[in-house]
């Protein structure tokens, strides 16, 4: 099987742990031996993550040199995506004792100059805060902010992936059985201007989202949103709170999920199972079991549901 894992959650950084490179280096390290899991059992892997945390502390050390020259989002969204995508290149090497190929692709993505979400931020980026930190930073640089939780955050547009440009070159490795890391923060946001040409654009495109997209693109055969909770969970926060181990994807769309952390899987999930094919959420570790329905939640189109 074709599989694209999106990693999330633990994946890099838990909640509340330190922004370093070594802290980032272990959960990197334990989020590839359970990918190497996928590979080892006979199937081909394209990976892809986030990097919220990480491309919010890049525009907080550049707006602390020059705040008037401070990079843009799409700037920082490839330098995140080239160190993201150096670590996990090389502990996966390092858990499959490098016998396989592996190779990291900053992943531009288009998007619309007029999807709504540019007036509507709502995408989470960097530390975070208590609520009147959080306020006086965002008097003093200009950003928006939400709370996230207990705590609060900076938010940025998330508009909607479009057009992956780079799929040919994506499909050129995956035939030469190379594992891909790729889509990295969701992609680098672009916008296509009238002529062809492409330039960046402020904004950050959700991680799941996009790598719906490029699971369509692909013809991928699964799609595994992978994070730290173990499974989507019906009435959550209520003493009713229950797992569910498989939904369809129209079923899915009627759940009612926070729109900051659970509910943008849910509809990556449910758009990629209405290709025909085969969406799990749930924890990194279970990766494996999560495509052998043993654990997690699998999201599928009704039709399949059954098969």
């Amino acid at each position: 099987m074709l599989i694209v894992a999106a990693l999330g959650g633990n994946a890099l950084l838990k909640r509340g742990e330190p922004l370093t490179a070594k802290t980032q280096r272990a959960n990197v390290r334990t989020a590839a031996k359970s990918l190497a899991e996928l590979v080892r059992a006979g199937h081909q892997l394209v990976i892809t993550h986030g990097n919220g945390p990480q491309v919010g502390l890049l525009a907080l050390q550049g707006a602390a040199y020059k705040p008037e020259d401070a990079y843009p989002l799409d700037v920082l969204g490839a330098e995140t995506g080239g160190m993201i995508g150096y670590m996990i290149e090389q502990e996966i090497e390092n858990a499959l004792g490098h016998d396989r190929p592996v190779a990291t692709l900053l992943t531009q993505v288009v998007v619309d100059p007029n999807d709504p979400a540019f007036a509507r931020p709502t995408k989470f980026i960097g530390p975070v805060y208590n609520k009147e930190e959080a306020e006086s930073r965002a008097a003093a640089a200009g950003w928006h902010i939400a709370a996230d939780g207990d705590k609060w955050r900076r938010v940025v547009p998330s508009p909607a992936p479009k057009e992956i440009p780079d799929m040919r070159v994506l499909k050129l490795l995956l035939d030469q059985g190379v594992i891909v890391i790729c889509t990295g923060g969701g992609g680098i946001p672009v916008l296509r201007r009238n002529d062809g040409s492409m330039a960046g654009v402020e904004a950050v495109i959700d991680k799941d989202a996009a790598s719906a997209l490029l699971a369509r693109q692909l013809g991928a055969d699964a799609l595994l949103l992978l994070t730290d909770v173990d499974a989507v969970y019906d009435d959550l926060g209520t003493q009713a709170a229950a797992p569910i181990h498989r939904i369809t994807s129209e079923q899915a769309r009627r759940l009612d999920m926070p729109a900051g952390s659970m509910g943008p899987k849910v509809a990556a999930a449910a758009d990629f199972a209405d290709t025909g094919g085969i969406s799990g959420i749930g924890r990194l570790e279970d990766a494996l079991a999560i495509l052998d329905a043993r654990a997690g939640t699998l999201v599928t189109r009704a039709d399949t549901k059954d098969s």
